[in-house]
């Protein structure tokens, strides 16, 4: 596919084949995000990627704290709830989904079992873990960077024919993350990205959302 092509076409899939994929592959992915534009060639990013039985333990421990009630603690900052048009997106996303799996509003066993999926990693047989070198906290060019290199990511697996979702409920419970995963003391947990072959029958990967328009977004001046 060509760049125009790759960019339009692609949608966060969040639901999976049973199928694995290669590490040759993830590694052709990686090597490609990595050429990201970055704030003085700082490169703050690190991947951790799990699979099979580590992946399995992590989403036990996601799921297991989670059903406890036990408090999030991601590492990176959240930011206050959205408001405003921001919070209507977020809601208009979520409608289109519950729509697609015919979730109902009431049914609360389903609604869980949606929420459970992202501390599962939407059941993906890859997650990648991004992180930052935890030297540069604080920095405001640093998940600027961060998100370059993740966008990077998703575009190119997709052209490969891979699927993938940014999330942050699979590294919430950061501690199952660090610990099963091996994550260095020096590096702060950012997001996850789910990924993996797409399983076409899932409802919910034939949804689209939504975007405003250049004219929303853009302004033009001196031209």
């Amino acid at each position: 596919m060509n760049y125009d092509d790759v960019v339009k076409s692609r949608r966060s899939i969040r639901g999976y084949l049973d199928k694995p994929v290669p590490k040759e592959l993830i590694r052709e992915i990686l090597e490609i995000a990595m050429r990201a534009p970055t704030s003085m060639n700082s490169q703050p990013w690190n991947f951790y990627v799990v699979a099979g039985e580590v992946l399995d333990r992590i989403r036990k421990g996601n799921v297991e704290r989670n059903v406890a009630g036990v408090p999030d603690s991601r590492e990176f900052r959240m930011g206050p709830p959205y408001a405003g048009v921001h919070r209507d997106r977020q809601v208009e996303i979520a409608v289109q989904l519950f729509q697609a799996m015919g979730i109902e509003r009431g049914d609360k066993e389903k609604r869980m079992d949606w929420v459970l999926r992202g501390f599962r990693q939407f059941d993906a047989p890859v997650c990648i873990i991004v992180t930052y070198d935890r030297v540069l906290d604080g920095s405001d060019d640093t998940p600027f960077d961060c998100g370059a290199v993740t966008t990077a990511l998703v575009n190119a697996a997709w052209s490969r024919g891979l699927g993938a979702v940014i999330n942050s409920q699979g590294i919430m419970q950061s501690p199952v993350v660090r610990e099963h995963a091996g994550i260095a003391e020096d590096q702060v947990i950012m997001k996850s990205i789910a990924l993996g072959w797409p399983d076409e029958t899932f409802p919910a990967n034939a949804v689209v959302s939504t975007r405003k328009s250049v004219d929303e977004a853009a302004v033009f001046r001196g031209f």
